[in-house]
């Protein structure tokens, strides 16, 4: 398969009851890229899937695959595979049935659907599944059942909403990783709708962080976490510390604990840091607090330390059970990794 690039050029979509799902919304996605659409409930990110894979038509605005327009054109003819949150898998036909519908409705002849369905199963690890029946399947091989049905006849653009959601953790991570190879495998251009984070920081190329219908950012896994826009995306990718500065000191910057390094002219209202960026200091440290709470995470642990402000500070260390609830700590964070944003636009960083 090849990629097929997308773009949607001005798209606008308004509800019945009045809502704006999208507003004006640009957007291009690369051939044989895995494009990932992260966001809060409400935000847009299934309405522009759906707009991508015909379901719904855009007030104003197109949408183009390479250079066909295909805005008018339903779901069956943007040659398009889609697979569901649900799976949308038919009960009464075995997983080899499952696969082929597709195929027999466009009237490929019985002998190369069977030859199709079994290039599928081996794709996906099914081979010995094509006779089993779909409520004898666990809820990860239902997925891959889902998955190659969706690629069976090679459409042009992969589509998934939401596609390991139904899953327990531990499986949602392992199918995470196989997604990830079949993906980059066949390098079709694929477009799928998360909440999750990790999710789409794993999967996508790039991630379209949305907020209320429009593009807060488009940027790859790493800038979006080490270059957020704005303050919402700050927020959701990723956890956030926040400190409201308070006044100048003659050390930078006054915040509720103590006083943090920041050099730069600019007075901001507001700093921000990860939590993997906040030290346990031996002696002297920007900031004192008490230990709140602790929790174990396995790779790392998780201190919420109350210095003063209104929500407790995150700090992820590799020490558990060093400090008892109630210590005091020195905490310090390096100048290079404070950073603040300036309202919707773009992050400012102070130099190392």
């Amino acid at each position: 398969m090849t990629g097929t690039a997308i773009r949607l050029e001005g798209c606008r979509k308004t509800f019945d009851n009045g809502t704006v799902a999208l507003h004006s919304l640009d957007l291009h996605i690369h051939p044989g890229e895995t494009l990932a659409i992260l966001g809060p409930s409400g935000c847009g990110k299934t309405t522009t899937l759906r707009l991508i894979a015909g379901l719904e038509h855009p007030d104003s605005g197109r949408v183009l695959f390479g250079e066909q327009d295909v805005t008018a054109l339903p779901i069956e003819r943007r040659d398009v595979g889609m697979v569901f949150q649900n799976y949308a898998l038919f009960p009464n036909l075995d997983v080899a049935g499952n696969i082929a519908y597709g195929l027999k409705i466009r009237g490929m002849p019985k002998a190369e659907r069977t030859a199709r369905c079994a290039e599928l199963l081996a794709l996906v690890g099914l081979q010995d599944h094509g006779r089993r029946a779909v409520h004898e399947l666990s809820g990860g091989q239902r997925q891959r059942v889902a998955l190659a049905r969706a690629l069976a006849p090679r459409p042009r653009v992969l589509l998934l909403d939401e596609p390991l959601a139904a899953l327990d953790a531990q499986l949602r991570e392992r199918l995470r990783s196989e997604l990830d190879q079949l993906l980059r495998h066949l390098g079709i251009t694929a477009v799928f709708v998360t909440h999750d984070q990790g999710e789409a920081m794993a999967l996508g190329h790039r991630i379209l962080v949305m907020e209320h219908g429009r593009a807060a950012q488009l940027a790859s896994p790493q800038a979006l976490y080490q270059q957020p826009a704005n303050a919402f995306v700050a927020g959701f990718v990723g956890n956030l510390n926040v400190f409201p500065v308070l006044a100048r000191s003659p050390c930078g910057v006054k915040v509720p604990g103590g006083d943090l390094p920041w050099s730069t002219a600019d007075f901001p209202d507001t700093l921000y840091c990860r939590p993997e960026h906040v030290r346990i200091a031996d002696g002297n440290g920007h900031l004192h607090g008490h230990l709140l709470a602790q929790f174990f995470q396995g790779a790392h642990s998780r201190l919420l330390v109350d210095v003063g402000g209104a929500q407790p500070l995150l700090v992820d260390c590799d020490e558990f059970g060093r400090h008892g609830i109630g210590d005091t700590l020195a905490l310090s964070i390096a100048p290079r990794h404070l950073f603040c944003l300036q309202g919707r636009g773009t992050r400012s960083e102070v130099s190392p």
